[in-house]
């Protein structure tokens, strides 16, 4: 076994000598200030989320479309004496050859995710989880692709769940006309050696849109608008409750000029996320907006720095359900900065 492994040693690095290789650099930094104001409401609750995540990661890379990266996120939340109340380590495997894209580790929930609508991801997953644990296939970039993915959310033992996420999103473009698809499927399952059994939760969420993007043909420099329908399945096995069945109809527009935009989300039909009461948001993902059976959300932003490396965005979003209006601030700053390194190599 020695020698074996000996062997492979020294044929990957015979092997690895004459690759391109460069070092590669990333500092990430997010900070942000979420102020949720939804007293009174039966299906959001009112808070507060501030804080700042600091991302650095190394990596390698050669033949320019493999690389492999690994690096840290810590989380401080504004008020709390901890340096770091959250750290995520990161580590992934990454080739990048288009029309084919494939990660595979803990990599950054936004290299991948960052499309899917709050229905999917809340802000607050975006905050405080910001990691994939698992891999990512996609075929095609841009106006038209498709992916796969699968997010190992919760290994199980007597203190944490058995948890994991699979989805597949796409989208098809032609002309100014487009198709849209999200999706995934939610497995919950209960402890290891629970005192009290539980049943064992599987989600299914759907959301399939046709839209207009007239982005370049206009002033704008973002104007499309969407609508799609929604269908979400729900069961609890031991209990015995079938699928559980909720349509509903989204409607989405968003117009953008120069630094200000406006976008605004529509929502009718049944109330999603059945079993909220029984386990909240380690159940669901989403927006909890979504329980409610008419709802609208209008986001009004302001982007102060829209280069490569910083944004600066100033959004206020007025809520519509339950009839009542309720509101949210939120001041979020993106910082990107890294860099590449050829190495040089003189044998081995």
């Amino acid at each position: 076994m020695k020698t074996l492994s000996l062997t492979l040693l020294i044929f990957f690095l015979l092997t690895f000598k004459g690759f391109s290789q460069e070092l590669t650099w990333q500092s990430r930094f997010f900070s942000f200030f979420d102020n949720v104001e939804f007293g009174g409401s039966s299906v959001k609750v009112p808070q507060t989320m501030a804080g700042v995540r600091f991302s650095p990661e190394l990596g390698l890379m050669w033949d320019s479309v493999h690389s492999v990266r690994a690096g840290i996120s810590l989380i401080h939340e504004f008020g709390s004496p901890r340096f770091s109340d959250y750290l995520y380590p990161s580590a992934w495997y990454e080739y990048n050859r288009e029309p084919i894209r494939f990660a595979m580790g803990a990599f950054p929930r936004t290299l991948v995710l960052e499309k899917y609508p709050r229905m999917f991801f809340s802000d607050s997953v975006t905050y405080y989880r910001p990691n994939i644990n698992g891999m990512f296939f996609q075929w095609g970039a841009g106006r038209k692709y498709m992916n796969v993915w699968l997010d190992w959310t919760g290994r199980q033992s007597e203190s944490v769940r058995e948890t994991f996420m699979a989805g597949l999103s796409g989208r098809y473009s032609a002309g100014v006309f487009y198709l849209n698809h999200f999706s995934y499927m939610l497995h919950f399952a209960s402890f290891r050696n629970p005192l009290v059994e539980e049943a064992l939760h599987d989600n299914i969420l759907l959301l399939t849109s046709a839209g207009v993007d007239l982005k370049g043909r206009t002033i704008f420099e973002r104007l499309d608008g969407s609508a799609g329908w929604v269908l979400a399945l729900e069961r609890a096995r031991a209990d015995n409750t079938g699928w559980i069945a909720m349509h509903g109809l989204e409607v989405d527009i968003c117009a953008e000029y120069r630094f200000a935009g406006i976008m605004n989300s529509f929502y009718a039909g049944r109330g999603m996320m059945y079993f909220y009461n029984d386990h909240e948001n380690e159940l669901y993902w989403g927006d909890p907006l979504y329980r409610a059976k008419v709802s609208n959300r209008t986001d009004f932003y302001v982007r102060f720095f829209r280069k490569q490396d910083i944004r600066l965005e100033l959004t206020w979003s007025l809520f519509l359900l339950e009839r009542r209006i309720y509101n949210e601030q939120m001041l979020r700053l993106w910082i990107d900065i890294g860099g590449r390194q050829k190495i040089q190599r003189r044998g081995l």
